[in-house]
């Protein structure tokens, strides 16, 4: 009987009841289902208020059930509890790490080395007895450099190439006056020597790159290596790279930076307390993982690069590829002295310097950031510009004294500076890194997307010569923005 009346409820429209020992009772149910209605008509608002999209659809409701959920407050508690519970938001990438809620997550997620990926990790350990290719042709590592579009491209990554509305601080304008004023020694029996400095001019003129940096290019930016190998120990906490890619960087636009000769701090220039607080900034270093203080496997905070060209317009190329490196190193600093929450002491002061030049011209520049809030902006300060075969040779030394005045006068405080930030890290970092992902804008892979097209050619030619001159497969690691190799 009881089966029946169900049946028979339901095609009236009523929701079948639980079986009842008495029939009496069921039927009271069924005639109190319409104020039931009525009350649920009233209560629904305030529970669409509290969870507009998260309600539950009348037709899984008997209208014939006692709602216990409403007599028992835990249960309800219970049954809405994950409906309640807030969504983490999704991880950004790369340099977006600073929208997270935390404060505290954020700065030190900014400092975090980010893993490669597995299939990187694996090219990487295969090809640890092959040729390394962290040398590109030199044609190919400038190849988007060439086109203006670059700059933009570093725009929409913060970094201009420009000063910044209100320029430096007055202690860094003070600092490059007495980087280009204070004297220095130079070395004899050179190319540069008086009696035979025309001829060595005369000789390097429209030669290629390679034989302006082997005639000169030392004499203008001196190897801070060699000097602490001459004597200035002060020196011998300095490493330096050669047309060496950056491959433990952390990209800005994607493609890698490979600075004709930088300079940064040796691992053992750091205590072991030092290097302990950093591994998690560090992550892997055989592995290739992307650190943000560090340029190679073995050089720390690079503060330093030189870019040689050669031809029309060639130095504008060298000025975007050092606005690009030292854009990486300024930000490695920001991030390190945000995370103890010092970043003030930076703020619009020069934290890094380059030099571009050819065979008669040499532009150096102090980098340095703006710093608002979360927000950092990367600019850079014109030096000096100048012509070192004119009149005779009289500024041929201006640039060897300056980098000497770097070594010298600049470094040793700047070290300090750095190694004190580090004493304040704590031990362990209690945060996850995001993966190693792209951290270029939409717009910026497109432009490097167009950047890449045009360059093309010119890369395509440049590797099929060097496979040609070098009898081996040409390096396939040249990525554009989008599509870059990770680590």
């Amino acid at each position: 009987m009881a089966r029946t009346r169900g049946q028979a409820a339901a095609q009236k429209g009523f929701a079948s009841p639980a079986p009842k020992a008495q029939e009496p009772q069921g039927i009271q149910l069924r005639k109190g289902a319409s104020q039931r209605a009525e009350s649920n008509r009233r209560i629904r608002p305030s529970a669409i208020r509290e969870t507009p999209s998260q309600q539950d659809p009348p037709a899984l409701q008997s209208k014939g059930r006692k709602r216990k959920q409403r007599i028992e407050p835990g249960a309800a508690r219970e049954r809405r509890g994950p409906k309640r519970q807030p969504i983490s938001p999704t991880r950004p990438a790369g340099d977006t790490i600073g929208n997270w809620p935390s404060q505290t997550v954020s700065t030190m997620n900014r400092l975090l080395a980010r893993k490669k990926s597995t299939l990187s990790r694996k090219r990487s350990n295969s090809d640890i007895s092959k040729t390394p290719s962290d040398q590109k042709p030199r044609e190919e590592k400038s190849a988007q450099y060439r086109d203006q579009r670059y700059e933009t491209l570093l725009q929409f990554n913060g970094s201009y190439m420009t000063k910044a509305p209100g320029g430096l601080a007055s202690a860094s304008q003070d600092l490059c006056r007495s980087l280009l004023e204070n004297p220095q020694p130079v070395p004899g029996d050179t190319l540069f020597q008086d009696d035979i400095f025309e001829t060595t001019c005369e000789k390097i003129r429209n030669k290629n790159e390679a034989r302006v940096i082997q005639d000169i290019s030392r004499l203008i930016v001196p190897s801070a290596e060699s000097l602490a190998t001459f004597g200035a120990k002060h020196l011998d906490i300095l490493i330096e790279s050669v047309n060496e890619g950056w491959s433990n960087s952390m990209p800005l636009t994607g493609t890698r930076p490979q600075p004709d000769y930088s300079v940064g701090f040796r691992r053992e220039a750091f205590t072991k307390d030092q290097l302990a607080k950093l591994s998690p900034c560090i992550g892997d270093l055989i592995a290739g993982d992307a650190s943000p203080v560090m340029a190679t496997y073995y050089m720390y905070f690079p503060f330093l690069t030189c870019e040689v060209k050669c031809g029309t317009a060639a130095l504008d190329i060298a000025d975007r590829q050092n606005a690009h490196s030292m854009t990486l190193a300024v930000r490695a600093i920001v991030d390190l002295f945000r995370a103890v929450k010092r970043e003030d002491e930076v703020n619009r002061k020069i934290l890094a310097f380059s030099i571009s030049h050819d065979n008669t011209s040499v532009r150096i520049y102090g980098h340095y950031p703006v710093i608002a809030g979360n927000d950092t902006k990367y600019y850079r300060h014109p030096i000096h510009k100048f012509d070192f075969t004119a009149l005779d040779g009289k500024d041929k030394w201006t640039a060897y004294r300056f980098t000497k005045n770097v070594y010298d006068i600049w470094m040793p405080e700047h070290f300090k500076n750095i190694c004190s930030a580090i004493d304040q890290l704590p031990l362990e970092l209690d945060v996850d890194a995001p993966p190693l992902s792209d951290t270029t804008t939409g717009l910026s892979q497109d432009l490097g997307g167009l950047m890449q097209s045009d360059a093309g050619s010119v890369s395509q030619d440049s590797q099929s010569s060097n496979a040609r001159q070098q009898g081996r497969t040409p390096d396939t690691s040249f990525t554009v923005p989008g599509k870059r190799r990770k680590g």
